[in-house]
């Protein structure tokens, strides 16, 4: 056990990816838009509220989906609300944001919108940038979390 203030706390939780309740995850966000499918028992015989429209979506397909993000220049600084651009076009906005000590460079998490049959995956190879007080920076966007994405480090 260590002393570690709020920022220091939320510099680990993004560079890992986990999400923050009123920031990342709201009553308007499904757990399949936010990439926690993997939290909800779909083969449960137990009725849950919502559990037809979550089918529903995991059928069809979701319309915008929760991804992290770096920035290539360490001297920024990523808040939340900053627009995400992509290929020229707005495609989302950032929900949280801060610097990453571990990975040394700024590290967020935003929504994006996706075409019809589009997945994170489809979208890695677009070119990514993050808006900030009007100029945008060079971003990539990670399909994992930037740092010990296989959890070994928590485990150990």
């Amino acid at each position: 056990m260590a002393h570690a203030g709020y920022h220091a706390l939320d510099s680990l939780r993004l560079e890992k990816g986990y999400r923050s309740w009123g920031h990342d995850l709201s009553p308007a966000d499904t757990p399949l838009e936010a990439g926690l499918g993997f939290a909800v028992a779909f083969d449960k015989q137990t009725p849950f509220l919502g559990r037809e429209a979550l089918l529903r979506q995991r059928e069809q397909g979701v319309r915008r989906r929760l991804a992290i993000f770096t920035l290539d220049d360490s001297s920024q600084s990523i808040f939340h609300d900053e627009p995400i651009w992509a290929d020229g076009k707005i495609v989302g906005r950032m929900t949280s944001g801060g610097f990453g000590f571990t990975i040394e460079r700024p590290v967020g998490l935003g929504y994006v919108a996706l075409e019809p049959g589009e997945d994170l995956k489809s979208m890695a190879g677009r070119r990514f940038e993050i808006e900030i007080a009007g100029d945008r920076f060079a971003a990539r966007m990670h399909l994992r979390a930037p740092h010990d994405p296989d959890g070994t480090r928590i485990r150990a």
